[in-house]
């Protein structure tokens, strides 16, 4: 009779708790839970995960697909700003004691769940001023930091709370801006502008190494372009262009989602370091305007237009590792 041995040529291992960065078939028995499992790569995906506690859009988000900040945004009808703040665990949302100082709308971030930054956005009336507002997140509450040199909204953010990034957007003459910002933890310093001044955009990767990719100029565009820590150098254009679209990952490992084209669409796309390639999976609600944390193989998507959603959707990449309990009969 064949054994597992015999075929693979290796024992199948006895453990305690399930490898932290299992491969694709490798199996083993859970001497705690007393099950077998093994691992297989999974295909491409949205799911729905639960509601915030509180439906809104034009927010912001950083952190990762198990551990998410989402702030601010607005609740129309009209401008209705926020500073509500809410954290994601893998499952559910739980609104933080800790609430943004500046309540805004249309601002950007970077970081983590528990070392955030938020920075940017459109006041509330009667002022709607873009603001320069930046604040510091550390896991249950906001501390302001220095301004940004330019006010703006609708911009995006890349990097983390000590090395930070802001670019484009719009700024307090209503004009559409290439400008770039780094942060060092304490204070923003201009950088090289972009090519394609624009708003509406989604950004990824680092301060050393970021991504900027959609938005709108007098129309809907696709223009990607790379900043290696000083300029920014032209690149392949997303398939679908689009405003309002939320983006995760690193420069060379980027998921672009959701926004509008000619309709709000759910469209997923995954970006190598030189191309966008096109996801048979879109998103279950298709929106603009949403917060966005994570990675190309495991990104959140929540909040977001129209209508006004609480909705939370999960993506799992193709390729990424997913552990299975064996069952027999």
């Amino acid at each position: 009779m064949a054994t597992y041995k015999g075929i693979q040529g290796f024992s199948i291992q006895n453990l305690s708790a399930d490898p932290s960065n299992p491969i694709e078939g490798q199996v083993w028995y859970n001497s705690t839970s007393n099950v077998w499992k093994v691992v297989k790569l999974t295909t491409a995906a949205w799911a729905s995960g639960n509601n915030m506690n509180t439906a809104r859009n034009s927010l912001g988000g950083v952190g990762v697909q198990t551990a998410a900040l989402a702030f601010g945004g607005n609740i129309p009808p009209g401008i209705n700003t926020q500073t509500a703040t809410e954290e994601y665990n893998g499952t559910n949302w739980a609104t933080s004691p800790g609430s943004l100082n500046t309540a805004r709308y249309a601002l950007s971030g970077c970081g983590t769940q528990t070392a955030g930054l938020g920075f940017g956005g459109e006041l509330p009336p009667p002022t709607g001023a873009k603001t320069t507002a930046t604040e510091e997140y550390n896991g249950s509450s906001w501390t302001n930091s220095n301004p940004m040199n330019l006010g703006r909204y609708v911009l995006a953010g890349a990097g983390t709370q000590t090395a930070g990034l802001a670019f484009f957007g719009n700024d307090p003459v209503d004009a559409l801006s290439a400008a770039t910002e780094e942060y060092n933890g304490s204070s923003w310093t201009n950088s090289n502008n972009g090519n394609t001044a624009r708003q509406q955009l989604a950004g990824a990767g680092t301060q050393t190494a970021g991504l900027a990719f959609g938005g709108y100029t007098t129309v809907n565009v696709g223009a990607t372009e790379e900043y290696d820590g000083n300029s920014w150098t032209t690149s392949n254009p997303l398939n679908t262009a689009r405003r309002g679209l939320a983006g995760c990952g690193t420069q060379t490992a980027a998921l672009a989602f959701g926004g509008f084209d000619t309709a709000n669409t759910g469209a997923t796309e995954e970006y190598d370091g030189l191309t966008w390639t096109s996801s048979p999976a879109s998103m279950n609600t298709a929106r603009t305007s949403m917060g966005e944390a994570g990675t190309q193989l495991a990104a959140l998507a929540f909040g977001g237009t129209p209508p006004n959603t609480a909705a939370t959707e999960e993506w799992t990449g193709a390729g990424a590792p997913l552990t299975q309990t064996i069952t027999v009969s």
